[in-house]
This record gives C-alpha cells, sequence and structure tokens, in this order.
C-alpha cells in the first residue's frame, strides 16, 4: 500500500522528537510520517517548518522548542551552529552517552536483526581539547579577508573561528600563528574554485603522553614566501613544537593532503604512545585523534581477544599496526593484513621500534591473503577486524568464517555496517556475544563499538 504523505514544502507543523538519526538531527514521526530535525533532541516537542520533502521522509527546520528536552544544553562553542565539525553541543555529555548507546542498539536491532544489547558508552573523562590531530581549512570571503577555521556543515564554506573546542590547544596555537604570519605578509588562501591562491590547510598534530607538537602546511605549490619567518614564530608560539613540515598539493580537488612532503624543520616525525607502546606519527600517518579513548577501545579488543599468549592472531585491515601490536604482547603470533602499502611499511617499521618480533605484516586483499594463510598451516585462534566506515567486503567475512577462528573481534565505527556484518556473520556460524559502545569523538554524532563474536 503506497504511503500517504502527509506534508508538503513550506507547511508548518509540531511533532514529538523520539530519536537521533546518524549525523545527529531529531527524529519524529507526523502522522506516521518521519521527519527529520537538525538542533532537536529526543523527547522534545518541536514546531518546524517543512524545508525538503522525500517519498519516505521529510526534513524540518527548527523553528521553536514548545517543551525542551531535560538534556538540553547551552553550546559552549561561538560558531557551534555554523560549523559542521560537532553536532551535539546542545546535548549534555551523559545525553550524548545514551543517545549512543541508542543508536547503536537501534541498529542492532532494526538493519541486524540481533538479539544483543548495546553495554552502556565508554565515555571520556574529559569530553573537550581531545583532537590530537586537526585540520583548518584556508579560504578568503567575498571581500578578500582570510577565512580559517572549520567547514560549515555540508559545505566548503569556511567558518572562521580562533580556536576549536574540541582539538588540542597546540593546534589552535599552530592555527592562530600561520594565520597571523599571513596576515603580515599577505600570503594568499586557495580557491577551490579557481586553484589559485598558495595555503590550502593548516595541519596540528600532538604527541599527548610524548608532548612533542608538529606543524605542518598543505600548498598549492612548492615555494613559500617567508618561509624563515613562519618557522621562528611557530617555534617562539607553539609549545612542545618539534617539527615543521610542509606538504605539496597541486591538484585542483577538495582532497586535503598531496602525495609529496618536505621538512622545514626538525625531524619528518613525532612520537607517542599508546600504552607500553610507541609510534612515530609522519604528516600522512595514521594514529587515532582521541589518545585517551584510543587505549579504553584497544584495552577492550583485547580483553575480547581472551588471549593466554598461545593464541595465533590475524588483525584484517591492520593499517598502520596499532591494534596488531597492542595484541602481539599478549599472543604467540600475529598477522597483519592491509591493502595500503604506506600502511604495511608504517605498521612493519612500528613492529620493529617496539622490538615486537612475533608481528607480521602482509601488503594485500585479505578475502586472498586469509586462505594463504591457510593453505601455509597457519590456524587463527582470533580475527580481529577494523574496517573503514563502509563495513568489510562480503568476501572478506566468507573468508573469516572460512577460517572458523573461535573469536571474532570487530571493531567499528559505524553501527549500520558493523549490523549488517554482524547479521551476516550469525548466518554464517558466528553469534555476536557483546556490543561495547566507545566514545571516540565527544560532541559529534559518531560512535566506536567493540563487539565479541564466537564460533557456534
Amino acid at each position: 500500500m503506497k504511503q500517504i504523505i502527509p506534508v508538503k514544502q513550506g507547511d508548518n507543523i509540531t511533532l514529538t522528537v523520539n530519536g537521533l538519526g546518524s549525523s545527529g538531527e531529531g527524529v519524529g514521526k507526523y502522522e506516521g510520517f518521519t521527519v527529520f530535525v537538525k538542533g532537536a533532541l529526543p523527547e522534545e516537542e518541536v514546531r518546524v517548518t517543512i524545508t525538503l520533502v522525500k517519498k519516505s521522509y521529510a526534513v524540518g527546520a527548527l523553528e521553536e522548542i514548545v517543551k525542551a528536552s531535560a538534556e538540553r544544553v547551552e553550546p559552549a562553542c561561538p560558531v557551534y551552529k555554523e560549523c559542521g565539525g560537532c553536532q551535539l553541543q546542545h546535548l549534555s555529555y551523559k545525553g550524548q552517552l545514551e543517545c549512543k548507546r541508542q543508536q547503536v542498539q537501534d541498529a542492532l536491532t532494526r538493519i541486524g536483526h540481533l538479539n544483543l544489547e548495546a553495554l552502556p558508552v565508554l565515555g571520556a573523562a574529559e569530553p573537550w581539547s581531545y583532537r590530537n590531530k586537526m585540520q583548518f581549512p584556508a579560504a578568503a570571503d567575498a571581500e578578500g579577508v582570510l577565512q580559517i577555521g572549520c567547514y560549515a556543515t555540508a559545505t566548503h564554506s569556511v567558518v572562521d573561528t580562533d580556536a576549536c573546542m574540541i582539538s588540542k590547544e597546540a593546534n589552535n596555537a599552530i592555527m592562530k600563528t600561520v594565520r597571523t604570519w599571513m596576515q603580515h605578509y599577505n600570503i594568499s588562501a586557495y580557491d577551490e574554485k579557481t586553484g589559485k591562491g598558495l595555503v590550502r590547510h593548516i595541519m596540528g598534530r600532538v604527541g599527548v603522553h610524548s608532548g612533542e607538537v608538529m606543524a605542518v602546511i598543505i600548498t598549492s605549490g612548492y615555494d613559500i614566501p617567508h618561509r624563515g619567518v613562519l618557522i621562528e614564530w611557530l617555534k617562539r608560539h607553539v609549545p612542545g613544537l618539534v617539527s615543521v613540515v610542509q606538504n605539496i598539493n597541486k591538484k585542483q580537488t577538495n582532497v586535503v593532503m598531496g602525495s609529496k612532503t618536505r621538512v622545514l624543520y626538525g625531524p619528518e616525525s613525532i612520537k607517542d604512545s599508546l600504552g607500553s607502546l610507541s609510534f612515530h606519527i609522519s604528516a600522512q600517518a595514521f594514529f587515532q585523534v582521541n589518545s585517551e579513548q584510543a587505549e579504553k577501545l584497544y584495552n577492550k579488543a583485547l580483553e575480547f581477544a581472551a588471549l593466554s599468549g598461545k593464541e595465533t592472531v590475524v588483525d584484517v585491515y591492520c593499517g598502520t599496526g596499532t591494534i596488531s601490536l597492542y595484541l602481539a604482547r599478549h599472543a604467540k603470533q600475529v598477522y597483519g593484513i592491509e591493502i595500503v602499502a604506506p600502511a604495511i611499511e608504517n605498521a612493519k617499521k612500528n613492529a620493529e621500534e617496539n622490538k615486537c618480533a612475533n608481528a607480521e605484516f602482509i601488503c594485500g586483499d585479505a578475502a586472498v591473503e586469509l586462505p594463504k594463510l591457510l593453505a601455509g598451516g597457519v590456524r587463527p585462534d582470533v580475527v580481529v577486524v577494523d574496517p573503514p566506515r563502509a563495513g568489510c567486503e562480503q568476501k572478506v567475512l566468507a573468508a573469516i568464517a572460512e577460517v572458523q577462528p573461535e573469536r571474532v573481534v570487530y571493531v567499528s565505527c559505524n553501527p549500520a555496517s558493523l549490523a549488517r556484518d554482524l547479521a551476516f556473520m550469525e548466518q554464517h556460524g558466528y553469534k555476536a556475544i557483546v556490543a561495547q559502545p566507545v566514545d571516540m569523538f565527544p560532541m559529534t554524532s559518531h560512535v566506536e563499538c567493540v563487539t565479541l563474536l564466537t564460533r557456534s
């Protein structure tokens, strides 16, 4: 039966919000029809104007909060409403954790059709100033005035700001210093439409445990006017600065970094640690942006792996080997598989630095490499997967089921793809036992989850 759409564009309606969508927007029903409302919270009664109507849902602009949620708070950031970096500053941190747990639960139930309860979210002791890496786009407004900050929601329009409240302070100091240098010497910002202008992005990387800081300036050309002054100003105004790096991206694209990088001052990487492991972090290397919460995430993965020291572990989508090495101290042998060659090189270097002789890294497609390991006599007791947001390829999941490990530990940054993949594994002999959400990104709508599956 065809659903009757009860609203049209321009309608002014009142509805009750009963949940949050995956992007942090309020979700309610009007005469049984789904309406998304940015800025609305669960249990609120709101008045909205319909701005978009589709076959199965509508979008409404929030006009008035008739009845406010008890968890509604005043956003701390002065540019929160314009900026697209955070989505949940108007919700108390306690409320954020409950909504994120519900987001995971809804995916498990509605998408995966699983009889599995999501545990309470492991929250952050400090939900502000947590990002150890931050990249700020640079642009000029219509009058030619320099703008540095974050992108507005779903656009590439730069919202100008002096500081980001979820970033480590050293990253903000880098941004302020580069802004002053650009203004003083009239250094141009890049224009995505014309391809003209020099400075594209300003990036900071902070070693949370080491205290070392790297400044990265991403440019459209090789030559940087008054480069020496920039380096001296960064050294003077950024506590902990040990490295200044230039990344050159000449392509007319919205991809942030190019393939060429050169060191302007100091070493090519900074050091940081996770648990007892140390890592070299270059300008382009992957490293979890929330160091404190990453340790909770990895400790939970280690707990679910239940290693006694006798097990063989395979880490699929191993990246630069952080989880692999975290587990290697407690396992007999770990194999990391990753299709991205530079990440594998980083993983090998990290294994060498941390003296992990029982970690081996393989560059290739996991669907191909897993059967090869099996043919070579490797029988994994535990398989760990940490895929991108799209989740695991079905051929990879099938290969995991084929090698029959006793336990699978699935680390996910997307509840929807997690639930889909868990349902596939349940059909192939694996039962999801426990799902533990971890808040890696406070003030945003994103949530990570560690799930344990055991062989039926």
